[in-house]
């Protein structure tokens, strides 16, 4: 998916409004600027909004000297999500449909999400966990998924976000209930960026107990094929379906072809354009190859 103008200046804007977090410099500040003007002017629009992300948070690092910027985000979501655990398997468990349940809860976990928005609302989340099952599945799509479910050997299940990620843990034993001998590849960040799940943060959930833990090889907020390494492609390549969490996976891997069931809310106007529908109103769509 191609970076649009309003991709860009959200890029842009996110950078700022990090650098002044750390730095109260003017001078300093216009330097970063333009260090970020130029690196976001060296690539056409072919690259996405993701890879460019990336770019310009490699800038804020080096500049501040910070490696893991909202490492301070991301556990104080997981210890949150983590004490609504047992409540949130409580309601998947006495569901009529587990696996409907726990794509409903995934799907809404999206909402912690640091890249698209510059703070979490705690009253929108507890709001949305609470009104989950009311997310609108399409029928059809749904019965084809649980049909590949049913058969799938192997499922990539490729993360984005911490405490969203105690959701997908949920999702997969969901899954795994359904189908006991499918084996799960769980792909996750190989380097700190954004609020992104990586190795360490999907350890100190217990995400390795449902899977095979993955790091992706990049710090790029989703997944790019040309730049991710061969464990992924790997496990992309053999798994019977993929499962892609979050508009920057969506961003990244959107016309590959490859058999992907995309799941996330959408958090920013283009996305709400996109699909015609409200904001954080979920997504749940297929590839088309």
């Amino acid at each position: 998916m191609n970076t649009s103008v309003e991709c860009i200046y959200c890029i842009l804007r996110k950078a700022d409004s990090m650098f002044c977090k750390y730095v109260d410099d003017e001078r300093k500040r216009f330097n970063f600027i333009k260090k970020v003007l130029k690196e976001l002017g060296s690539y056409d629009d072919s690259a996405t909004a993701p890879f460019l992300t990336s770019k310009v948070m490699k800038i804020l690092e080096e500049e501040i000297g910070v490696e893991d910027l909202f490492l301070k985000e991301k556990k104080e979501y997981d210890k949150k999500m983590l004490s609504i655990e047992q409540d949130i398997w409580d309601s998947i468990d006495n569901s009529d449909d587990k696996l409907l349940a726990g794509l409903k809860y995934a799907m809404v976990g999206n909402f912690i999400d640091f890249g698209a928005m510059d703070e979490v609302d705690d009253n929108i989340l507890a709001e949305i966990i609470d009104t989950a099952l009311e997310q609108q599945i399409d029928t059809q799509l749904y019965k084809e998924f649980r049909r590949e479910i049913l058969k799938a050997e192997k499922l990539c299940y490729i993360v984005d976000n911490a405490g969203e990620v105690i959701f997908d843990k949920l999702f997969i034993k969901a899954i795994k209930e359904l189908n006991e001998g499918i084996e799960i590849d769980i792909v996750v960040r190989g380097y700190p960026i954004l609020n992104d799940v990586t190795m360490e943060d999907a350890l100190e959930v217990g995400l390795d107990c449902y899977g095979n833990i993955i790091p992706n090889g990049t710090n790029i907020p989703g997944t790019d094929i040309k730049r991710v390494n061969k464990e992924t492609i790997r496990s992309m390549d053999e798994s019977d379906l993929i499962i892609a969490k979050g508009q920057g996976n969506f961003e990244t891997l959107i016309g590959c072809g490859k058999n992907i069931y995309y799941i996330f809310l959408c958090k920013c106007d283009i996305f709400v354009e996109r699909f015609g529908i409200k904001k954080f109103e979920g997504v749940f769509m297929k590839e088309q190859s």
